[in-house]
């Protein structure tokens, strides 16, 4: 077998964890140093799973390398997945439970179409975190790219919240459709977020604390001041904050203001009524 290119849905007679899997009291650890090279991704899911089959409720994974799809699809309720380095794209793509931890930058599309569950980052986390996300949370301590929050929704009383510590790059909240973002631009002077805020939003919303201008909106947002109820849900994410990353969020909730939809149907008027 070529360890290197495993692939994901081996039996638990699977040898391609041999040298890198550990298990005591339940608490697995995977080292991923290899002699050829970093660890293939369809290996280290591989071999993750193995450790979800044998009921581990904690899985730590040292020098993370780039990996993608870490943790993709994990649904075990109760497990926490610690990540020590740099995990790849789609990091907890659907995911429906877990909790990951990540000690380092986490790359493109973290939280992909998460469904529940929550994703810590003690770094930064780059663009299009939060792609499509229907649940769970994602806590981000640092900055994070372009067209973070892209089409995030919400169903059923399911929502999606993304907390972001540092700043937002462009498009951030595009084609939202529901659930909450939070950016405290820490440690960051000036407006926390770029050009085209909110841009095509027709639900959800967005708080930003710090100086938002007229001219960095998307079409179909609009900015205001938080309500009481929105402070109230302001205040829990900021105590949430604090609690998981040991940090005090200075001045608390004032300086935030709100971005939300200017209409349930943004770009109506775009469109040729006569092909509709």
């Amino acid at each position: 077998m070529d360890r290197s290119f495993c692939t994901i849905g081996h039996t638990s007679d699977c040898e391609c964890d041999k040298g890198h899997l550990s298990v005591v009291d339940g608490k697995a650890v995977i080292d991923l140093k290899c002699t050829d090279g970093p660890m293939h991704f369809a290996t280290l899911n591989c071999i993750m799973r193995k450790a979800m089959r044998q009921g581990c409720k904690s899985i730590e994974l040292n020098g993370v390398m780039g990996q993608r799809y870490i943790a993709s699809t994990a649904s075990a309720e109760g497990l926490k997945i610690i990540i020590n380095g740099t995990p790849g794209n789609d990091l907890g793509a659907f995911l429906n439970g877990p909790t990951i931890e990540v000690f380092g930058n986490a790359q493109d599309m973290t939280g992909n179409t998460m469904n529940s569950g929550r994703i810590v980052i003690h770094g930064n986390a780059w663009d299009v975190t939060g792609l499509a996300a229907r649940g769970g949370r994602i806590m981000v301590k640092g900055d994070t790219g372009y067209r973070v929050g892209i089409h995030m929704k919400e169903f059923a009383g399911t929502r999606p919240t993304l907390v972001i510590g540092g700043t937002a790059k462009d498009y951030l909240g595009e084609y939202m459709a529901g659930g909450t973002v939070l950016v405290l631009g820490l440690g960051h002077e000036g407006s926390p977020v770029g050009r085209s805020l909110g841009a095509g939003m027709h639900g959800g919303q967005i708080f930003v604390r710090g100086t938002v201008l007229p001219e960095q909106l998307g079409p179909g947002a609009s900015i205001s001041s938080p309500s009481e109820s929105d402070k109230i849900e302001i205040q829990a994410l900021l105590d949430d904050f604090e609690a998981t990353f040991g940090t005090k969020v200075p001045g608390g909730i004032s300086g935030m203001v709100k971005i939300s939809p200017s209409s349930s149907r943004p770009f109506s008027g775009y469109y040729d009524k006569t092909n509709i």
